[in-house]
């Protein structure tokens, strides 16, 4: 069975202004494997995990998770789940 492992990587370089290139130089990787990550389409090390989430300055669990992330619209304004207006 496949384990899925959900990310905010990409939210993280657009808010940051980070190009896959400075991340992947962070990390170690290739520009290329941060687009594998972003996509899903790759697992990272516990080594790239770690280094990824030290250059964020980020815990783990703000960065990756085994289950899919909250849109951040839900955290920040609770009331747009109900569709309720503040």
């Amino acid at each position: 069975m496949k384990s899925t492992l959900h990310n905010r990587l990409a939210v993280l370089r657009a808010e940051r202004g980070v190009s896959r290139a400075d991340l992947a130089a962070a990390a170690g990787v290739n520009p290329q494997t941060i687009g594998f990550l972003e996509r899903g389409d790759y697992g990272p090390s516990l080594d790239v995990a770690l280094r990824i989430c030290e250059f964020f300055e980020l815990p783990v669990e703000a960065v990756f998770s085994r289950r899919p992330f909250e849109p951040m619209s839900h955290q920040l304004y609770p009331s747009s789940r109900s569709g309720e207006t503040p």
